[in-house]
């Protein structure tokens, strides 16, 4: 299995487990909150282009 595909499945998982478990896009959203689901993206921006990265070297 590929780098990218095991960092898109990961990043899946923690979207579902944020929706679900956190509560991120319910109706009492808080700047906290928010600002977990900007980080949890932003690292998975970063480690997908590190992942495609590897692979082109």
């Amino acid at each position: 299995m590929k780098q990218s595909n095991i960092v898109l499945i990961i990043y899946i998982i923690g979207i579902i487990i944020g929706a679900l478990v956190l509560d991120i896009w319910g109706a009492d959203t808080s700047i906290k909150k928010g600002l977990i689901a900007l980080g949890w993206t932003a690292i998975f921006l970063i480690a997908y282009f590190y992942s495609d990265r590897e692979k082109n070297n």
